[in-house]
C-alpha cells in the first residue's frame, strides 16, 4: 500500500471550488496497471472540461486529475512487462477515476512506454495524449502520404504541435493555423511549412495562395468557427480529421456539402488497439521518433504541484506548447 496526496475533482464547477488536495492510498496494481512515483505528469483543455462537468468519458465526482504522467515504476501485477524502477511515461488509469496529480498514479500498461534517452521529466509527462492522438489521426484513422498537405487547427496548442510534427515525420507539408503571432511562431520553431493566423488573415484566401487546390486533410481539435472556415479549404477528395472541441462545440458538417465536394469526415479517439502487440507497436515507433530526433514534446509552461486549481483556470486562454505539472522534485 502507498499513501500520499492526489488532486480530486470533488464538485463540479470552477477550478479553485472543484478541485481539492486530498490524502489517498494505492493498492497493488491489477494486471493491466502498473503504479509509478510521479514526477511530472501533462495538463491540457480537457482538464476545464473534467472540473466543469463537460468531459464526456467520466462520470459524476469524485475522480483524479491528470490523464498523462512519468515516474518511476515502483509496482507491477505479475506477468507485468515492466519492472519495479523502470522509467516510464503513459496515459494514466484517469477514466477509472485515478489521475496524475497525484504522488503516485496508475499508469495503463499497454498505454506506456519507457522513457526515451535524453527525455526530460516534463517532455516525457507531456508526451503520451497528443502524440497517440497523433498517431491515431494520422496513421489509423485518416492516414497521411509523403507529399500530402495537412492544415492543422489549434496547431500550437499540444494536440496540434504533436499532428504538425507527426504529420512531417511522416512526409506531409504541414500549414498551421493559430491566433496570434506568438503561437505561429512558436508552430515555425516546430517544423511547421507554412503558418496562418486565423485572426489577422482570410484564412480560405491564405489557403489557395498556399496550395492552389485546397488541402489533403484539416486535423481539428477545434471544432466551432473555426473549422467550419477551415472546411472551405479542404480538396476535393480530402478528408477532416475530427479529434476534439477546444472551441466548445464541434464542427457543423453538413452532408450536403460532403457530397457535392466529394469528401469526407472521420472521427479520432484514441482508445488501445484490441490487440497488445500491435499497440505496443505503435508506442515502440513513437519512441523511435523521439530518438530519431523527429519528433518531441514542445513544453510550454510548467506549473508546481501546489497550483493545479491556476493551472486548470489558465487554459480557458493558454499560451504555446504542452503544460505540465511538475509533481516531485
Amino acid at each position: 500500500m502507498f499513501s500520499g496526496q492526489a488532486w480530486r475533482v470533488v464538485r463540479f464547477g470552477e477550478p479553485a471550488d472543484a478541485a481539492e488536495l486530498r490524502e489517498l492510498t494505492w493498492a497493488e496494481p491489477s494486471p493491466g496497471q502498473v503504479l509509478i512515483r510521479v514526477r511530472a505528469a501533462g495538463a491540457g483543455y480537457p482538464d476545464l472540461m473534467m472540473t466543469s462537468g463537460h468531459y464526456p468519458l467520466l462520470g459524476n465526482p469524485p475522480f483524479g486529475l491528470g490523464s498523462e504522467a512519468a515516474g518511476e515504476v515502483v509496482a507491477v501485477p505479475p506477468g507485468s512487462r515492466f519492472s519495479v524502477g523502470d522509467q516510464i511515461a503513459g496515459i494514466t488509469d484517469f477514466r477509472n477515476g485515478w489521475g496524475g496529480y497525484a504522488e503516485y498514479a496508475y499508469v495503463r500498461e499497454g498505454s506506456a512506454m519507457p522513457i526515451p534517452a535524453g527525455m526530460t521529466d516534463e517532455q516525457a509527462a507531456g508526451f503520451p495524449i497528443g502524440f497517440r492522438t497523433a498517431h491515431a489521426g494520422l496513421v489509423e484513422r485518416a492516414p497521411v502520404r509523403a507529399g500530402q498537405t495537412v492544415l492543422v487547427l489549434g496547431a500550437a496548442g499540444s494536440t496540434g504541435l504533436a499532428a504538425l510534427q507527426l504529420g512531417k515525420a511522416l512526409g506531409a507539408t504541414v500549414i498551421a493555423v493559430a491566433g496570434s503571432r506568438e503561437k505561429t511562431e512558436f508552430c515555425t520553431r516546430f517544423g511547421a511549412d507554412h503558418v496562418v493566423n486565423y485572426r489577422t488573415e482570410d484564412l480560405p484566401a491564405r489557403i489557395a495562395e498556399i496550395t492552389g487546390r485546397g488541402v489533403d486533410l484539416i486535423y481539428d481539435p477545434v471544432g466551432g468557427d473555426t473549422a467550419a472556415v477551415a472546411l472551405k479549404s479542404v480538396a476535393r477528395g480530402g478528408q477532416i480529421a475530427i479529434v476534439g472541441l477546444a472551441s466548445g462545440t464541434p464542427v457543423a458538417l453538413d452532408a450536403t456539402d460532403l457530397l457535392l465536394r466529394n469528401y469526407s469526415a472521420v472521427g479520432v479517439l484514441a482508445t488501445p488497439d484490441e490487440d497488445p502487440q500491435v499497440e505496443a507497436a505503435v508506442w515502440r515507433r513513437l519512441a523511435g521518433l523521439v530518438e530519431a530526433g523527429k519528433i518531441t514534446t514542445p513544453v510550454g509552461r510548467v506549473y508546481g504541484f501546489d497550483e493545479v486549481p491556476r493551472m486548470i483556470e489558465g487554459h480557458r486562454a493558454p499560451g504555446p506548447g504542452k503544460t505540465v505539472v511538475r509533481v516531485a522534485f
